[in-house]
């Protein structure tokens, strides 16, 4: 495989990531996991903190980040061609129970964005793949090639909350019937000529790009096994870091999170001790965004929210690393 130029990239809120991963003291030498390996920004940093004895495994779909990620030299380091929704049986094989921190950078990375032949972008023509890991799985131009009307305007509706999803699904599948939509720039000028009203500084293409995009790489599926297994796979007082770039994907993080902060209270007139009262899981850390400053000198950072939560000791686990 040809690996691409590297591209330029910035980690988003990279410092503020790893230090919510509290890698300090014995936690430096335990296993921490970065669920989205991308350029190695956030991988990098963890592995300049951790100690002799600790571990970290990255996840990537992308056969670009991977190939970035085997040039790090590090006998601490393993990177895993898949997505971090595989992390609880990847772990398993390697007879790991708990680990220390998880961090999940959601959405994609500034080189994928900016190579046209990735076709995420409707800035520059090019295939319209938009599959993060292009050895499996159908391409954007395939999916719509074979797609009904009707799953073409509930994906750019539910994936995209594009209001015009309806309009645009009915003038792709009659484009289609003409000449194959193969490329970027089709799919773009198909809903330019489509959307006539858009938000300021906003092209009418990006809610149906991001819509398809989401939906071809199963993102909030992803997202969703991917919460409850790290969940799962925390020891005690471990730390995980999500790093959301849209609503869709916040929401599914603060309501996971939230459902695991809550616990429902018992009736009050039940003769209850405080030992058998219902604990929380998890206990939330903090919300952050970009600063002014970071948001200038990358302005794709603009929209990034960041949650941390640490999962708290529950009845029969024990802590220690593993």
């Amino acid at each position: 495989m040809q690996v691409a130029q590297h591209l330029p990239h910035r980690t988003v809120l990279l410092d503020d990531a790893v230090a919510a991963l509290a890698i300090a003291g014995e936690r430096a030498q335990g296993i921490y996991l970065d669920g989205t390996f991308g350029r190695g920004g956030h991988s990098r940093l963890i592995l300049s903190q951790l100690g002799p004895n600790g571990r970290l495994i990255a996840f990537d779909k992308d056969p670009q980040a991977i190939a970035v990620a085997q040039e790090i030299q590090d006998p601490r380091f393993e990177i895993v061609h898949r997505s971090f929704a595989s992390l609880q049986e990847e772990l398993a094989a390697r007879q790991i129970t708990r680990v220390e921190g998880i961090l999940f950078d959601l959405g994609i990375s500034s080189p994928q964005v900016d190579e046209a032949a990735r076709g995420f972008s409707f800035r520059a023509d090019g295939p319209l793949d938009m599959r993060m890991d292009t050895t499996r799985g159908l391409s954007a131009a395939q999916w719509l090639a074979q797609a009904t009307q009707e799953s073409i305007e509930k994906v750019i509706r539910n994936y995209g909350e594009e209001r015009f999803a309806f309009q645009i699904a009915k003038a792709i599948v009659a484009s289609r019937a003409i000449e194959p939509i193969s490329s970027t720039r089709q799919l773009a000028q198909i809903v330019a000529r489509t959307v006539k009203t858009r938000e300021k500084g906003k092209d009418p293409a990006t809610r149906t790009f991001q819509a398809i995009r989401i939906f071809i790489n199963q993102e909030l599926e992803d997202l969703e096994t991917g919460l409850s297994s790290a969940f799962s796979s925390l020891q005690e007082y471990g730390r995980l870091v999500v790093i959301s770039f849209h609503s869709l994907e916040d929401r599914i993080v603060k309501q996971f999170l939230a459902s695991k902060a809550k616990v429902e209270q018992p009736d009050r007139r039940l003769p209850l001790r405080a030992d058998q009262l219902p604990q929380p899981e998890m206990r939330l850390l903090s919300r952050m965004m970009p600063s002014d400053a970071e948001v200038e000198e990358n302005p794709r950072s603009r929209s990034a929210v960041m949650r941390v939560a640490e999962r708290l000791p529950s009845k029969g686990q024990t802590g220690g690393l593993q």
